[in-house]
């Protein structure tokens, strides 16, 4: 297992290629299509997960789409990715991380940062994020969390700070 972080677009926002042997998935294609394809090149692309369809998350996902006819978004085709969506609106409505079990790491997409969540004046509402903290707190706190923006983080480290924000 192998998880790239590629920081793309003028709001550095992070893209992460997830490989498991030669088998990618792509998380937010927020920008730049041919760096992406550039480092995916010898690897089989197998799906793309959108956390959310902010700009700067799907800036890259038609043209990548259209050069992976057979690829369809939110949708993995292979049995070596196995992930739970998590649906957490707060940030936006449609915001959903994606949490991957056996490898014990989740994709939070704009819901939760390393130090930080995500806004709710683009989209979404303090009442909806309370209830995704609230939520998403009872997941195992060794998580490793992969956010849309910064550094990687553990859900255990975030969850000590989420009672400032209820």
């Amino acid at each position: 297992m192998k998880i790239k972080r590629l920081v793309v677009g003028v709001l550095s926002e992070n893209c992460y290629v997830f490989t498991i042997d030669n088998e990618c998935i792509v998380i937010d294609p927020g920008s730049e299509p041919e760096r992406i394809e550039t480092y995916i090149q010898d690897k089989k692309l197998v799906g793309i997960l959108i956390t959310h369809h902010h700009s700067d998350h799907i800036g890259a996902l038609k043209e990548l789409l259209n050069n992976h006819p057979d690829v369809k978004e939110n949708v993995v085709n292979s049995d070596k990715f196995q992930y739970e969506i998590i649906e957490n609106p707060g940030h936006t409505k449609d915001s959903v991380s994606y949490y991957f079990k056996n490898e014990k790491i989740m994709f939070t997409g704009d819901f939760i940062f390393k130090g930080a969540i995500g806004r709710t004046d683009l989209g979404g509402s303090d009442e909806s994020m309370i209830k995704s903290l609230k939520m998403i707190s009872e997941y195992p706190d060794d998580i490793t969390i992969y956010p849309g923006h910064g550094f990687e983080s553990t859900l255990g480290s975030e969850k000590e700070s989420f009672h400032f924000y209820y």
